[in-house]
C-alpha cells in the first residue's frame, strides 16, 4: 500500500504551469464558509462574525475549516472612491469596513475572503473589477483579504469572447455531454488561452501575485472558455459549472458533469462544482449526506453555505466528517476519487439525473482506500462494491472495512460489501488492509 501511495502521490505532483503559492496556500481545496447561498444580499459584519465564532465553537476550525467568505454586496453601489478608485465598502453593512471585519476574524486564528468580478458590475450590480484589477488587488491585500473570489457577471459586449464553449446544463445537451446546439462553437482545436476570458481572469491573477499578502485565488467563470484546460494556472481552484441550488436535481447534473473533470484534479489546482448547499432547502438528509460525500472526494473546495448558527446537529455531523475531510486535505495523494463503474448507466455515460454510482480512490491519511456508493434512483436500492472491481483492491479478495458514516469497524469483509440505500444516498467506506 505504502508503495502504490508513493506512486500515487509522484504522479500528481504540480504540473509545470501550476499556480504555486507561499505557505501551501491553494495547495489543498479550500475549506470554509461563505455568505451567499444562505443570506444572499443580505449581509453584514454581524453574519459574518456569527459564521467566524460558530466556526470555532462548533469545532469547524479544528477541522481545517479556515476561510470565512464575504461574497456580493459588500460595498455602496454604482460608485467607486473618486481619489483612489477603489471600490467602497458599505458602513451600513460594516462600520469598521472590511479591513474591520478582517481584523476581527484574524484574531480567532480564521481567514477572510471576498468577492469581486471580471467585469463592470458584480451579479448584483455593485462596482467590479474589469479595468481596476491593480487598484482593487491593492486594497485587498491592504485590508487583509486571504481569499478572492471572481465570479463572471457585468462582461461588456466588446470583452465577449469570440467563440462559446460547451457547457453541458442537463442530459439533454447530448451523449457525454456535448452541446449540439451551441451557437459560434470554436474551431477544432481552438487554444482558449487566446479568448478574452483568459485575459480577464490572469489579469487579476497577476494583480494579486504583485501584492506581498497571498490571497487564494477563487475564479468562478461557471466553466466557459474551457477553463479546465487553463484553471490550473491562472487560480487556485476555478468553477467548472453553473451555480448550483439547494436542490438535487442541480446537485446531480453538477456532480454528472464534474465526474468527467477528474484528471484535471491535483496539487495546486481543483475544479470547483460551487459552494455546499448542506443544510438549505428541501434536501433530505440522505441527499445532504451524498452532496458532502460526492463534493469531499471530488477533491472539491468545501465552503459551507448554510447559516452556523441554526445548523441542526446531523448536517453538522455531515461537514464534520473525519474520513471525508481527511481524504479532501490528503497532503501526500493530490488526486481525487475516481468513478470506477457507472452502475445505473454503461460507463462513461452523461447522465445529469443518474451521475457515476461508484467511486474509489487511494489515501495515505486513510491508510486505505476509499470507497463511495450512490444511489441515484428515486427509490430506496442495494448498492454493491466488488473488491476485484474496485482498481485499488483487485489484488486481493478480502479487507478490513469501516462504515465512514458510523465509525462503525465492520472487520473483515470479504470479495464484496452491499449497502441498502435510500433514494439519493451514499455508502462511504474506508477499506483498509487485505485480510
Amino acid at each position: 500500500m505504502l508503495t502504490s501511495l508513493s506512486l500515487a502521490a509522484l504522479a500528481f505532483l504540480p504540473s509545470a504551469n501550476a499556480l504555486v503559492r507561499k505557505d501551501g496556500v491553494g495547495r489543498l481545496p479550500a475549506l470554509g464558509w461563505n455568505s451567499w447561498n444562505a443570506f444572499g444580499c443580505d449581509v453584514n459584519s454581524t453574519k459574518i462574525m456569527t459564521a467566524a465564532n460558530e466556526i470555532v465553537n462548533l469545532g469547524l476550525k479544528d477541522l481545517g475549516y479556515e476561510y470565512v467568505n464575504i461574497d456580493d454586496c459588500w460595498s455602496v453601489e454604482n460608485t467607486r472612491n473618486s481619489t483612489t478608485q477603489r471600490i467602497i465598502p458599505d458602513t451600513s453593512k460594516f462600520p469598521d469596513g472590511i479591513s474591520g471585519i478582517a481584523d476581527q476574524v484574524h484574531q480567532l486564528g480564521l481567514k477572510v475572503g471576498i468577492y469581486s468580478s471580471a467585469g463592470e458590475t458584480t451579479c448584483a450590480g455593485y462596482p467590479a473589477s474589469l479595468g481596476y484589477e491593480q487598484v482593487d488587488a491593492e486594497a485587498f491585500a491592504e485590508w487583509g483579504i486571504d481569499y478572492l473570489k471572481y465570479d463572471n457577471c457585468g462582461v461588456p459586449s466588446n470583452w465577449k469572447d469570440q467563440y462559446a464553449a460547451c457547457v453541458p446544463s442537463s442530459s439533454t445537451d447530448g451523449a457525454n455531454g456535448t452541446c449540439p446546439d451551441l451557437s459560434d462553437p470554436a474551431p477544432a482545436g481552438y487554444d482558449w488561452t487566446q479568448s478574452k476570458t483568459f485575459t480577464r481572469y490572469t489579469a487579476m491573477r497577476d494583480a494579486l501575485l504583485a501584492q506581498s499578502r497571498t490571497i487564494l485565488y477563487s475564479l468562478c467563470d461557471w466553466g466557459q472558455a474551457d477553463v479546465n484546460t487553463w484553471g490550473n494556472e491562472t487560480g487556485n481552484s476555478w468553477r467548472m459549472s453553473e451555480d448550483i441550488g439547494a436542490n438535487w436535481d442541480r446537485i446531480s447534473l453538477i456532480a454528472n458533469e464534474n465526474s468527467f473533470k477528474m484528471n484535471y484534479v491535483g496539487f495546486w489546482g481543483h475544479p470547483d462544482p460551487d459552494m455546499l448547499e448542506v443544510g438549505n432547502g428541501d434536501l433530505t438528509a440522505e441527499e445532504n449526506r451524498a452532496h458532502f460525500a460526492l463534493w469531499a472526494i471530488m477533491k472539491s473546495p468545501l465552503i459551507i453555505g448554510t447559516a452556523l448558527d441554526s445548523i441542526s446537529d446531523a448536517n453538522l455531523a455531515i461537514l464534520k466528517n473525519k474520513y471525508l475531510i481527511e481524504f479532501n486535505q490528503d497532503p501526500i495523494v493530490g488526486r481525487s476519487a475516481h468513478p470506477y463503474k457507472w452502475g445505473y448507466n454503461p460507463d462513461w455515460t452523461f447522465d445529469s439525473d443518474h451521475p457515476a454510482e461508484y467511486w474509489s480512490g487511494p489515501s495515505s491519511t486513510l491508510k486505505g482506500t476509499l470507497v463511495l456508493m450512490l444511489n441515484s434512483e428515486n427509490v430506496t436500492s442495494t448498492r454493491t462494491a466488488v473488491w476485484k472491481e474496485v482498481p485499488e483492491l483487485k489484488h486481493h479478495n478480502a479487507y478490513r472495512v469501516i462504515d465512514a458514516w458510523s465509525g462503525k469497524n465492520l472487520g473483515c469483509v470479504k470479495k464484496q460489501y452491499s449497502a441498502s440505500l435510500a433514494s439519493h444516498d451514499a455508502s462511504v467506506l474506508v477499506v483498509k488492509e487485505a485480510c
